[in-house]
């Protein structure tokens, strides 16, 4: 009896040992990351695509769970289902070599107990491109941690990019952090994503003068650069072509030889040793726990004139192609958009693939119209606006909370239209002739969306387009090909026509119907739409001639709303 006895135990011990490193597989394999599905990236979570709708917390909030603790409840009921929280290297290593991830801990518990997930921003080296996040051990320290200095040798409170033992121990946190993160976090998958550093960048100067900078700017640029940029001259973006250019497309030299004595060689300088820093660190880390990462930009502002005025050597629009070159383990080049030109600066940072994820912008109508556009015409991996903890429950916010709340009871339809092209947006502003009318096309269909405006037209008939437009307004519209074939709109301050794309014949509405969608994203039926709610103008014979039926979809109100419609043509 003892032999088969023995022979059991030991079976039993190799399948309980073969599941755990079946189990260590498939929580490697299905780690949170990022795939491209048709032609947009999105984050898989759980095996399953994650549509961002996220709330950066203010800078200070995380550090201390119980001022952070009234908010998680309100978040949660403003539609917000990942949390951008801090941790910070200064907690986190308070006495070198001595780590503390109380921070850390705090943020999983309390974000599982709310179902949300989180997203961490690791500040260390710099935070707004300013030193003010390492440990007091780090801040004291200005001989082995040196600093940045203006070009009559003054110390900027900035940590320098040449500074290797900095980077090595920056990286060494990180990693620490990254360790600990999946030894407590891999199964649960409670982050899934990391934000590396913050809005990192030089200010005052194009570059950097310490002395281990103005050395390094006089010698030959690195041959890992110039072969980046040879092997990618097809494809470089134009800023980086136009500085390459003018010196001759030149494959040797030094900074200035190659990309010229002005601003530009500067900021490219910059943004090749910021980049190559903080890939150090998120090569280190992602060893450790290989989730996706990102960065975020301080973008040009009107008023800038030169870098320096902005962060040089971040990762601006202009300054891609040097971070790819240089940063090959940083998945994401974000922006942070606070202009009022959000379609425009979005479409910067979409070149070349890069995925899009915005992790800071505005909240109220503005930010709901954003995050709109973001999602449905530029295939966003999310959308999050900044400190909107602190007035997530004021009436400002109250369109922007219905729009959270509509979007993330959709995010299936919104995530499967997005890989299968299926999906489209409109972004809509008073202010701006420009954008008072936007266009999508799905299928055989151009989609006219317009802000809402009153006045009348052709034939003195009181019409519901073509009027005068509130310069306060701001529309937006999302609209998702279904498969059966009508389509499925969520839009305010926004009326909607219809043309056929091939010119041919006129759209006409066969059925509109009003719903909305409960939690588990069951369709839930309200008025069949027809008469007043969708005729939109009396001026038929002008509007027969334009191509157009008269009727459309009217979403009058800022409040955000869904209409079915299934189209014929005539």
């Amino acid at each position: 009896m003892k032999k088969p006895m023995l022979f059991f135990l030991l079976a039993m011990m190799l399948m309980v040992s073969s599941c755990k490193q079946e189990t260590s597989k498939n929580t490697a394999a299905e780690a949170p990351h990022l795939e491209k599905r048709g032609s947009v990236t999105q984050l898989i979570v759980e095996g399953k695509p994650w549509l961002i709708l996220g709330c950066e917390l203010g800078n200070s909030t995380s550090s201390s769970r119980e001022y952070l603790a009234p908010y998680w409840q309100k978040l949660k009921e403003s539609g917000v289902n990942t949390v951008l929280a801090v941790v910070s290297w200064e907690q986190t290593e308070p006495q070198e070599g001595q780590f503390d991830f109380t921070v850390v801990d705090n943020l999983l518990a309390d974000a599982r107990a709310n179902d949300m997930k989180l997203a961490l921003l690791w500040f260390g080296s710099w935070k707004n491109g300013i030193t003010s996040y390492t440990p007091t051990w780090v801040k004291r320290d200005t001989k082995r941690f040196p600093l940045a200095q203006t070009p009559d040798g003054k110390p900027l409170p900035i940590l320098t990019t040449l500074g290797n033992e900095t980077c090595q121990a920056d990286a060494k946190a990180f990693a620490a952090m990254m360790k600990h993160l999946k030894e407590v976090d891999a199964q649960q998958q409670t982050v899934v994503m990391i934000q590396m550093e913050n809005e990192v960048g030089l200010h005052g100067h194009p570059r950097d003068y310490c002395p281990m900078a103005e050395k390094a700017f006089h010698e030959p640029v690195p041959p890992a650069l110039t072969k980046w940029l040879t092997e990618h001259r097809d494809s470089l973006q134009p800023e980086t072509m136009s500085a390459w250019q003018a010196k001759g497309c030149k494959t040797e030299g030094t900074w200035g030889e190659v990309f010229g004595p002005d601003d530009r060689a500067a900021e490219i300088f910059m943004a090749w040793h910021y980049a190559a820093y903080m890939d150090r660190i998120t090569a280190a880390g992602k060893a450790e726990y290989n989730l996706p990462t990102f960065v975020n930009a301080w973008i040009v502002q009107p008023e800038d004139r030169r870098p320096g005025n902005y962060p040089s050597g971040g990762p601006q629009a202009q300054n891609h192609d040097i971070w790819r070159a240089a940063a090959p383990h940083i998945d994401i080049l974000s922006p942070d958009i606070y202009l009022d030109d959000f379609p425009q600066q979005l479409a910067l940072y979409a070149r070349a693939a890069n995925p899009v994820f915005i992790p800071e912008s505005r909240s109220g109508q503005n930010g709901a119209a954003n995050a709109a556009y973001a999602i449905g015409a530029m295939g966003a991996i999310g959308y999050s606006p900044f400190g909107f903890e602190r007035n997530c429950s004021d009436e400002v916010n109250a369109t922007f909370r219905d729009f959270y709340n509509k979007a993330g009871n959709i995010a299936p339809l919104i995530l499967s239209a997005q890989a299968e092209g299926r999906i489209g947006g409109a972004w809509l502003k008073g202010d701006n002739p420009m954008r008072v009318k936007d266009e999508i096309r799905l299928g055989n269909v151009r989609i006219m969306c317009e802000l809402v405006s009153s006045g009348m037209r052709n034939g003195g008939a009181p019409q519901l387009t073509g009027g005068t437009y509130d310069p306060e307004a701001i529309g937006y519209v999302i609209v998702i090909q279904q498969e059966d074939g009508s389509l499925l709109f969520l839009g305010s301050n926004v009326r909607v026509t219809f043309l056929p794309a091939d010119g041919k014949g006129i759209v006409g509405l066969a059925k509109v119907t009003e719903g909305d969608f409960d939690q588990q994203g069951n369709w839930v039926e309200g008025r069949w739409l027809n008469g007043d709610e969708i005729q939109l103008r009396y001026d038929l014979l002008y509007a027969v001639d334009e191509g157009f039926s008269g009727q459309g979809l009217n979403f009058g109100k800022p409040e955000p709303a869904f209409q079915k419609v299934e189209l014929f043509n005539y």
